[in-house]
């Protein structure tokens, strides 16, 4: 399906190549770095503990056990606005085995779960707070405002008791993110491209009497046999299981005539997110009116915001000329857009009816990487449509960073 939307088919290979130009990815790691540097000066903080894999794996380009570490923090890292950066990972003993440069110093991590120490986690967030303090005072000439993008009671209370002022660091992390480098852009679009590879193997495997788990392996055995690092949800549905929205994949069997809803929410090579919706239609046969009505509509939703996304514009100007639905859709309605880089990321533009209880202003700026999308289905309805293109601010515009099509039965079909 064409588009009056530039895409982005000039993908950079993943391996060394003499008659290309590669990534490169110190340039990369130290951009990433010195953004999140510069966030802290702007609001005078000494420096930050990042424990959220995602912030560590943007701040450093290190990971590990990055799904673990999501939900049993044990590996954090202390970035100074001045000084060492320490990487504390409980799991590797010795040396750490993928050396970066952006990583001074590595040391085993002091866990405080009670996983780990049971009814003894409090002496550890005492010891860890301790060698963090000693940090602070090391480190940060005399600054004691220290940013923890997450952080629980008890080790809070220990390191406030050394004299330690606490504050959120993810609003820092997600400002420094916002604006991607070309290096940034490059590894996304790896991502993109392997995410349209899993796409592809969904598409060709689709056929009735196939269940919704299977087919959602097949997306899985693609893009990780291509280097993806993670999925985050399992946002797969059929059928009736197509509206509401937001329904995870299970052992329902696909049938004729039945429409697939899938968001990848992948975690592609290097690092970088790729977040792209697609509606098929099993076949044999063709789609209802209704099938191709709600399809239409999310394509129009999709295409009239894209063009919204241009340099200078603000979100309150974006929200206002957002694509308007009629009412009957608006209970399930989606955001306008949202941001993505390693995850997704700062900016949320809602709709307007949002606006007042969720809205907040900005300016889109060249560099940006944004995911816009629509979710149609009306309450009680037999089927949804959920489509979702991702794309980065140039000089001239919004340009697609995916190049997997639209369904011609869907969108043209009569």
């Amino acid at each position: 399906m064409s588009t009056r939307y530039t895409l982005a088919r000039h993908t950079p290979g993943a391996g060394l190549k003499e008659h290309e130009s590669q990534i490169d990815m110190r340039a990369m790691r130290a951009y990433r770095r010195n953004r999140v540097r510069e966030q802290l000066v702007t609001r005078d903080y000494g420096a930050c503990v990042l424990f959220n894999p995602y912030n560590i794996r943007y701040a450093t380009g290190a990971r590990n056990l990055q799904v673990f570490s999501a939900h049993s923090p044990g590996r954090y890292l202390f970035l100074p606005v001045d000084g060492p950066v320490i990487l504390f990972d409980p799991w590797i003993v010795g040396e750490w085995p993928n050396p970066v440069e952006t990583i001074d110093e590595f040391r085993p991590a002091t866990r405080w779960t009670y996983y780990s120490h049971g009814p003894r986690f409090r002496e550890q967030a005492k010891l860890w707070a301790i060698e963090i303090a000693d940090l602070v005072n090391a480190h940060c000439r005399g600054n004691k405002r220290l940013a923890i993008d997450r952080i629980d009671p008890e080790p809070f209370e220990e390191l406030k008791a050394l004299g330690v002022e606490q504050f959120w660091a993810q609003e820092a992390l997600e400002h420094a993110r916002v604006i991607k480098c070309p290096e940034e852009i490059a590894c996304m679009s790896i991502s993109v491209s392997v995410c349209d590879a899993g796409l592809y193997s969904m598409r060709e495997s689709l056929r009735p009497g196939l269940t919704e788990n299977e087919l959602w392996a097949t997306f899985i055995q693609t893009c990780y046999s291509l280097g993806a690092e993670s999925v985050e949800m399992r946002l797969l549905s059929s059928g009736g299981r197509t509206n509401p929205w937001h329904q995870e994949c299970g052992d329902r069997l696909i049938r004729c005539g039945d429409l697939v809803l899938f968001d990848s929410d992948m975690v592609g090579p290097f690092g970088y997110y790729a977040d792209i919706s697609r509606t098929f239609h099993c076949g044999p046969g063709r789609p209802t009116g209704q099938q191709r009505k709600l399809y239409q509509m999310a394509y129009e939703e999709i295409q009239h915001n894209i063009g919204l996304f241009q340099p200078g514009a603000t979100f309150k100007e974006i929200t206002d000329k957002a694509y308007k639905a009629p009412d009957e859709f608006l209970p399930y309605r989606d955001a306008v857009a949202h941001g993505v880089g390693v995850t997704d990321e700062y900016p949320m533009i809602q709709k307007p009816m949002d606006w007042a209880a969720q809205g907040y202003d900005g300016v889109v700026e060249e560099n940006m990487t944004l995911c816009v999308e629509s979710y149609m289905g009306v309450v009680g309805g037999s089927d949804g449509v959920k489509l979702e293109e991702q794309i980065v601010i140039t000089s001239s515009g919004p340009q697609l960073l995916s190049t997997f099509p639209f369904e011609e039965d869907l969108l043209n079909g009569r």
